[in-house]
């Protein structure tokens, strides 16, 4: 279920409120152009500056939205244990067919503090969960055995994996085998990635380039030659816009690049600002080339 292109949805504001107009536009532009799955509330969605009540009303818009024409992965992320567990039992009830779950930030716990986090969580659930390791944000690293340990439990299924390091690839599909989904959430290394033995992404990038994201995913995963070359050839139109989106902190190059696409204003919350002149130049340049406008 959970394989290629999936987008970590950005979170539309207007006068500092969720902006549901453009957030459900948004929602219908991915479905139209080819997404594989929809990522509400994770980070890109700016999930730290949201409050419960906002979280869980960008999770239910999706699934609303979506109405189960592809699957929907909520981030129900914390660095508390118990607000993890009560943002994924609102995932489940609410009808999402996953929930990604990022390592605790900033906590600091140890592999065995994060292998009861994700018991916890998994005890009191009943939804896949995607573990989200992104130690460059959260500060931790979660191991290959502490991963090992968490998939033998009933609801543990992949990881969106932000590591950066492609031999981690190699290195959970030996330990954990095939049925393991790694997602990558580097969208600059998913063609190394998925030759590696990944199927798929969740991207940044897809908020504004939809179509190309999915061709390219499908064409990854493929063992035929010819669609090897062809996922290489999108990899090099891309490969620029993925570098523009992370020119300033995510997500207000991809907010500004929505806004020239008409998809959505680029408003941010505090302590995230709108990008400097010098990246609108850099970003409105990458798209252009990519021809997204």
């Amino acid at each position: 279920m959970f394989k290629g292109s999936n987008v970590a949805l950005i979170t539309p504001f207007k006068n500092n409120g969720l902006d549901e107009a453009a957030y459900i536009k948004l929602i219908h532009f991915h479905i139209d152009n080819g997404t594989s799955g929809l990522v509400p509330a994770g980070t890109t969605g700016e999930s730290p500056t949201l409050s419960h009540t906002e979280h869980e009303r960008v999770i239910d818009l999706c699934i609303k939205e979506s109405n189960g024409k592809i699957p929907v992965i909520a981030g129900t992320g914390s660095n508390s244990t118990e607000e993890a567990i009560s943002l994924t039992s609102h995932a489940e009830n609410a009808g999402a067919n996953g929930a990604l779950v990022v390592t605790p930030y900033y906590n600091k716990p140890t592999q065995e503090g994060l292998y009861q986090h994700y018991k916890a969580i998994n005890d009191k659930c009943g939804i896949p969960i995607i573990i989200y390791n992104i130690p460059g944000r959260s500060v931790i690293d979660m191991s290959v055995d502490t991963m090992a340990r968490l998939y033998e439990l009933k609801n543990i299924v992949g990881v969106k994996d932000a590591t950066g390091d492609l031999d981690r690839v190699n290195q959970q599909l030996n330990k954990m085998g095939k049925d393991f989904i790694q997602l990558t959430g580097n969208d600059d290394n998913a063609f190394e990635f998925n030759k590696r033995g990944g199927v798929g992404t969740i991207s940044v990038t897809a908020n504004i380039a939809p179509k190309l994201c999915s061709e390219f995913q499908k064409n990854s995963i493929s063992k035929n030659d010819e669609d090897l070359a062809k996922a290489k050839e999108l990899d090099n139109i891309l490969q620029p816009v993925h570098t523009a989106m992370f020119v300033e902190s995510n997500p207000s190059p991809v907010k500004y690049a929505a806004k020239l696409m008409n998809l959505c204003d680029d408003e941010v919350r505090l302590p995230l600002v709108k990008v400097t002149e010098e990246t609108k130049i850099i970003v409105k340049k990458a798209i252009e080339t990519a021809k997204l406008i």
